[in-house]
C-alpha cells in the first residue's frame, strides 16, 4: 500500500509522488461519473482551477496559506468529471501563471518527459509533466500567452488553447482575463478531442477553410533548427505567405494589456507580500505595476486594430507556425538565454491571444535538441476541426 502524507488543505500526497509536479494527489482525488466518453482517463488539474474541498494556490505558497477551501468546482473540471474522467490531483503551476518556462522556485522544476534536463515549459508545467511522464492522461491547463502550447511543444504533447471565451473561466484564478483561455494537453489526439468535445459547445463550432498560411516574419524569430524542421514539413503543402503587421508593436500591445490586467488581479496581494515571488516573476509584476491607465487605454485601442488586421489577413484560413521558437532549453541554461527564448516565443504565441483564436500544438516537428510543436491557428470556434485537420496533416507527413 502506498504511504500517504496529509496536505494542509485536507488532500493526500503519496510519498513517492514528485512534489515538483503535484501539489495534492489522491487515488483518485475526485472520482468521475461511472459512464461517459472519458471513463478511465485521469486528469492533472492546474493549480488555478477551483476543486471543491481544496484551496487554490496559484503556485505561490504564501497565497495558498491564506486561500479559502473552495466550495464549488470549476465548470472546466466538472465537464471532464461528468464525462467520466477522474481527477488524479492538483498539479503545479508557475507563480500566478506569469511565465512560460516552468521554473517554480518554491516547489521545484517539473521534469520534462521528452528532453532530459530540459525545462518543462509553463505555466501549465505541472499538468504537462504529469501527462508526459505517464502520471495522468489529460492535463487541464490555461493558456494566456502560450501556457499550454509551449509546454506541449517542449514535451512532445498535443495541446489546445481554445477560442477565447469558448470555455467558461468561472472558478479560475485569472492572470489577464482578456487573454486567459482554458485547454488540455494529452499524449494522443483521440484523448484531446474527447476532452475538448466533452467541454466545448458543439453547436458553436465551425469549419475553417483548408488553406494554409505561413508568416515568414514569425518563422524568422525561430532557431535555425526549428526553421529547418518547419520548412521541411510544409514543403509538400500548398501554403501562402501572409503579412500580419509589425510583430514587435503587436507584442508590446499584448504585453502592456497583460501586465495591466495581471497587476490589477494580483497587485494587492503582491504589495502586502513583497517577498512571496521568485526574482523573475517578481520583476515581471514590478514592470506590470508601472503600466499607466493611459498606456492601457492606448494598448486596448491598438489591440482592436491588430485583431481587425489579422481577421482580414487570416479570414477563415489556418495559420501554420512553430509552437515555440526553439526546443526546450536546458534547466542549466543561463537566465539570459532562457529569457531570450521566451521573448521570441511570446511573439509567436501572442498572435492567437491578440486575435482571440484557438491554437493547437501538434507534436510533429523534430530538432536535434528535442521536439517542437506545429501550431495551427484557426478561425474562432474551429477548435475541434483543428484537431481533425492536424491528424490529416500528420498522416500525410508519414
Amino acid at each position: 500500500m502506498t504511504e500517504l502524507t496529509h496536505s494542509s488543505d485536507g488532500g493526500t500526497r503519496p510519498a513517492e509522488v514528485d512534489p515538483a509536479i503535484w501539489r495534492v494527489v489522491g487515488s483518485p482525488l475526485v472520482a468521475g461519473a461511472a459512464s461517459g466518453p472519458l471513463v478511465g482517463e485521469t486528469v492533472a488539474v492546474k493549480d488555478l482551477f477551483s476543486v471543491a474541498g481544496y484551496a487554490t494556490g496559484g503556485g505561490v505558497p504564501e497565497y495558498l496559506a491564506s486561500a479559502p477551501i473552495e466550495t464549488v468546482t470549476s465548470p472546466a473540471v466538472t465537464a471532464l468529471l461528468d464525462a467520466g474522467a477522474s481527477v488524479r490531483g492538483i498539479a503545479q503551476t508557475d507563480e500566478f501563471a506569469f511565465s512560460i518556462a516552468g521554473l517554480n522556485p518554491h516547489y521545484g522544476t517539473p521534469p520534462n518527459g521528452a528532453v532530459v534536463g530540459g525545462i518543462p515549459g509553463g505555466s501549465s508545467s505541472g499538468p504537462a509533466s504529469a501527462v508526459s511522464n505517464g502520471q495522468a492522461s489529460i492535463g487541464l491547463g490555461t493558456d494566456t500567452g502560450g501556457s499550454i502550447r509551449v509546454p506541449a511543444s517542449y514535451q512532445g504533447l498535443w495541446g489546445l488553447r481554445t477560442t477565447h471565451g469558448a470555455v467558461s473561466a468561472e472558478g479560475l484564478l485569472p492572470l489577464a482575463p482578456s487573454f486567459d483561455t482554458v485547454g488540455w494537453m494529452t499524449r494522443s489526439a483521440a484523448t484531446l478531442r474527447a476532452a475538448a468535445a466533452a467541454t466545448l459547445d458543439a453547436a458553436a463550432q465551425v469549419q475553417p477553410e483548408r488553406r494554409y498560411l505561413v508568416s515568414p516574419a514569425l518563422l524568422a524569430l525561430c532557431s535555425p533548427e526549428v526553421q529547418d524542421a518547419f520548412a521541411a514539413f510544409v514543403a509538400d503543402l500548398d501554403t501562402e505567405a501572409v503579412e500580419l503587421g509589425n510583430l514587435d508593436k503587436m507584442f508590446e500591445t499584448y504585453r502592456t494589456l497583460q501586465g495591466a490586467e495581471a497587476w490589477r488581479v494580483h497587485g494587492p496581494f503582491i504589495e502586502t507580500h513583497p517577498d512571496a515571488l521568485g526574482a523573475d516573476v517578481a520583476s515581471r509584476f514590478a514592470w506590470a505595476s508601472t503600466v499607466s491607465g493611459e498606456a492601457e487605454t492606448q494598448a486596448r485601442a491598438a489591440m482592436a486594430i491588430a485583431e481587425a488586421r489579422m481577421a482580414g489577413a487570416l479570414g477563415g484560413d489556418i495559420l501554420l507556425l512553430p509552437s515555440a521558437s526553439s526546443a526546450a532549453p536546458q534547466t542549466t541554461a543561463p537566465a539570459a538565454a532562457i529569457e531570450s527564448v521566451r521573448a521570441a516565443t511570446m511573439r509567436l504565441t501572442s498572435i492567437a491571444g491578440l486575435s482571440r483564436r484557438p491554437g493547437l500544438s501538434v507534436p510533429i516537428l523534430s530538432t536535434p535538441d528535442g521536439p517542437v510543436g506545429l501550431c495551427l491557428v484557426g478561425p474562432r470556434f474551429s477548435d475541434l476541426a483543428l484537431i481533425d485537420i492536424a491528424l490529416e496533416l500528420g498522416d500525410a507527413a508519414l
